[in-house]
């Protein structure tokens, strides 16, 4: 099986109090003199403290359109994507000549050549390495990559590949919108970047690590449902679509799709001792304990990390994948599951042996 040798975190370089980026909100989206509590209602119920952002906070007004903040995106992608790379291979104690596939996934800005590629050279891998960029899979991504490098290295047992995530969420950030869901989304999402490093079955020369094993994957996209999250992209950008029906369509497929996957494999629930799962927001979080009628706590380091910088998109499941491995260790054998939703709407499970 699929052994996952190290994660690593990056986060953005500048950190603000959420009521800092409220006022921001505030001055470049309310029209003058606007009544403001409705927003400074959405952000204090967000359940966030602060966030990390790719941008000093003036910037943020300055920003001269789409074109303007995906130039941002790509130079502060490079960067932030490189440190994560170095970081997780120096932490597997593998060298980049090591690495057969780098996947990379994003939906927060678009490059070409891709943001992997721009790191081929700049990290000292080799020029034959596979490349696989993903673009649209938002907060699911971090599952979903995990997901298909598992997949990959089920084909080739002897290979090492590595899964690298930046979302940089604030340079979609829409000025001079008004509307409900990029209130909302201004509240809740920040920047950072995370990478893991996972070998196939028969890789036993190096980096080894002393992570969990990937057991099985399972995706599920659930009709009707393409309006609920996603991005409308105009001239100004990525638009955010987030409908207020998330947590019901959680509420009613989740708990039959994570209670099928795991009979599958004879489990339950309850047999899981640790749940890695991607932080959607408060009320999703809430709709995720309800219906897998989860135990007081199960869920706290994704609550915390929430707390801390908010949702890193597709990179927030990897950093709680971190933390659980470096805070909770679960007893070895036992299973845990690694889980997040985004749009089409779907979600992805991944069994992990710790």
């Amino acid at each position: 099986m699929t052994r996952i040798a190290a994660v690593h975190g990056v986060l953005a370089p500048h950190r603000h109090a959420q009521s800092e980026i409220t006022d921001m909100v505030a001055r470049t989206c309310l029209p003058e003199g606007a009544d403001r509590r409705v927003l400074d209602r959405l952000h204090s119920s967000a359940r966030v403290r602060s966030r990390t952002m790719a941008l000093p906070l003036p910037r943020y007004a300055e920003l001269d359109g789409f074109g303007a903040a995906n130039d941002a995106f790509i130079t502060a992608a490079t960067e932030m994507g490189g440190a994560a790379v170095r970081g997780v291979l120096r932490q597997a104690g593998l060298a980049a000549a090591d690495v057969d596939l780098l996947i990379f996934t994003s939906v927060t800005g678009i490059a070409t050549p891709s943001i992997d590629a721009r790191l081929v050279g700049r990290l000292g891998l080799r020029p034959d390495v596979k490349r696989m960029p993903l673009f649209g899979l938002g907060c699911v991504g971090g599952a979903a990559g995990l997901a298909r490098m598992h997949d990959y290295l089920l084909g080739r047992p002897g290979h090492v590949a590595v899964l690298l995530s930046v979302e940089l969420c604030s340079l979609t950030f829409q000025r001079d919108d008004a509307s409900m869901a990029n209130l909302v989304a201004a509240g809740l999402f920040g920047d950072g970047a995370a990478a893991v490093v996972a070998r196939g079955a028969d890789r036993t020369d190096t980096g080894a690590g002393t992570g969990p094993t990937v057991v099985d994957t399972r995706s599920h996209l659930y009709p009707d449902t393409e309006r609920v999250m996603g991005w409308d992209i105009g001239d100004s950008g990525f638009q955010v679509v987030l409908d207020p029906r998330v947590p019901d369509v959680v509420r009613r497929h989740l708990a039959d799709d994570v209670r099928g996957f795991l009979g599958d494999h004879g489990l339950k629930p309850e047999d899981v001792t640790a749940w890695v799962c991607h932080p959607g927001g408060p009320k999703v979080l809430e709709a995720v304990q309800e219906s897998l009628e989860l135990p007081p706590g199960a869920l706290d380091v994704t609550w915390r990390h929430l707390a801390d910088v908010g949702n890193l998109s597709s990179s927030s499941v990897l950093h709680v994948l971190r933390d659980t491995l470096a805070e909770r260790r679960p007893a070895a054998g036992t299973p845990g599951l690694l889980l997040a939703m985004g749009p089409g709407f779907c979600c992805e499970l991944v069994l992990l042996r710790w």
